[in-house]
């Protein structure tokens, strides 16, 4: 038997990091190829995450609610020697060993480890991970330069923790990493991205990951820390201190109260969420124009379609056709703009986000080519989603790729809002509750259903006359469905 390591594979979509939500096996477990190991949290999606080997559990890396970067180890398995690995181990007179010990010198020290110094060829494995991980060779290993007295990985659930045996990082400087020539250890583009827009030298950090891996805490503590130095500089000179109270504690006889409460990690969904939301705010100048629609004859047109046969009609569908129509006549919201290459690109195909609130969080999955389709496909589709959602089954590909989206926060009881557009969309349509008010209608005062529309778009893309434009024809289409008649 020997033992060999599985690591947090790529999980696709730009993701460089995931949390551990749930263990699925015990060390001591029996696992076969392909069987699901343990449950992680991604910034999409609750995912299940399949082991390549077959054999026994004798480690696990990582706590439940521990955060781990792409490439980290998850757990170790004992599989079985295969049987011509294993004659060679025993014959160490044959040419074949001779060769491979003049080599390397430590090749049956590292085979009596338990680890060999190259897995056999002959190997099984399932050869996929989910995205790009594949178990038919071991990836070589590059040695990293790292601070004195870091450890290297994470310490295994069986092994307890301190320093790593054989690590000596005598002589080394705590700067090494930004002195040694090389690409700067960052695996996330949201981390290179932040410390460039703020002029943050990467070489200058030291990772607080594995291996020295630059984590995205490394950056933002470089910014707190720049703030606190650019905060004192700027401070006044010390004036003459005020004359003491009786009684009063002297200024600065002790260290200054920290703030109490309840300290919750941005990780996860709601990291992800906040991260979106913080960069829409930074980058795109929003505007917000809004309309009350009296929506009476839409929820007309709804309990008729629902009196005949066939599926179920939600008004979110009918919402979601009428915009699919608003997009076709005023496609420049079905847009993004490319700030590296100063460009407005108008995309082809509608696909369209909607907000749905889960116990995880708020997630937005997307309907894929949803311009065209009728109520009732959308109907469907929008419920199909929602049940993912709230059992977190989404997946990655379910939560990206959307160029427009449909917020219905009228479900909390809610008038109107303000969205922020999910980024790098630019535009999203906030519809509030529809309850009865007093309307002139026909041109007298009536009880009518009525609803607060409100359209939040990048001003990059558009002028307020075609986004006023566009919810006027929303608005016309909520009073009068009978107007989407001429795009059908």
């Amino acid at each position: 038997m020997h033992s060999l390591e599985f690591r947090l594979p790529d999980l696709g979509e730009g993701l460089t990091e995931a949390e551990i939500v749930r263990w699925l096996v015990a060390v001591g477990d029996l696992v076969a190829v392909d069987q699901p190991v343990v449950e992680v949290e991604t910034a999409k999606a609750v995912v299940e995450v399949p082991c390549p080997y077959g054999g026994v559990v004798t480690a696990r890396f990582g706590e439940e609610g521990t955060e781990l970067p792409v490439g980290s180890p998850l757990l170790t398995v004992a599989v079985r020697q295969p049987v011509e690995d294993a004659g060679a181990a025993g014959d160490a007179g044959t040419a074949r060993g001779d060769a491979r010990t003049a080599r390397t010198g430590t090749a049956r020290g590292a085979r009596d480890t338990g680890r060999p110094a190259h897995p056999p060829a002959e190997e099984e494995g399932s050869g996929n991970v989910l995205v790009g991980y594949g178990t038919a060779a071991a990836p070589a290993r590059r040695r990293r330069v790292r601070a004195p007295g870091q450890v290297v990985g994470r310490t295994p659930e069986t092994i307890p923790s301190g320093p790593v045996p054989g690590d000596s990082t005598e002589g080394r400087t705590g700067t090494a990493a930004a002195d040694a020539p090389g690409p700067v250890p960052v695996i996330s583009p949201l981390v290179r991205k932040l410390a460039r827009d703020h002029d943050i030298d990467l070489r200058e950090l030291a990772g607080s990951g594995p291996d020295g891996l630059i984590m995205r805490a490394d950056v933002e503590g470089a910014l707190r820390a720049a703030e606190r130095t650019r905060a004192a500089s700027a401070a006044p000179a010390a004036t003459e201190p005020p004359p003491a109270v009786p009684g009063a504690p002297a200024v600065g006889a002790g260290p200054r109260a920290e703030a109490t409460g309840t300290r919750i990690p941005l990780r996860g969904v709601r990291g992800a969420v906040a991260e979106k939301m913080a960069r829409s705010r930074r980058e795109i100048p929003d505007a917000t124009c809004w309309v009350d629609a009296d929506a009476t004859e839409l929820l007309n047109a709804r309990a008729a379609m629902n009196a005949a046969s066939g599926p179920k009609v939600s008004v979110l569908a009918l919402l979601a056709r009428i915009c699919t129509a608003a997009l076709a006549r005023y496609p420049e919201l079905n847009a993004r703009v490319d700030t590296e290459a100063r460009e407005i690109v108008r995309l082809d195909g509608v696909h369209l986000g909607f907000a749905a609130q889960t116990e995880r969080g708020l997630v937005v999955p997307v309907v894929r080519d949803a311009a065209g389709r009728d109520a009732e496909w959308l109907s469907t589709e929008f419920g199909r989603l929602t049940e993912s959602a709230r059992a977190g089954t989404l997946t990655p590909a379910q939560l990206t790729g959307g160029t427009f989206t449909l917020n219905n926060y009228g479900v909390f009881g809610v008038d109107g809002s303000t969205p922020i557009i999910n980024h790098p969309e630019a535009a999203m349509l906030g519809v509030g509750r529809i309850s009865p008010k007093p309307w002139v209608h026909q041109g007298e005062l009536a009880v009518r259903h009525v609803v607060q529309l409100s359209l939040t778009f990048d001003h990059r893309v558009c002028d307020g006359g075609t986004a006023g434009g566009f919810l006027r024809y929303v608005a016309d289409c909520v009073e009068q469905p009978a107007v989407l008649l001429r795009t059908l």
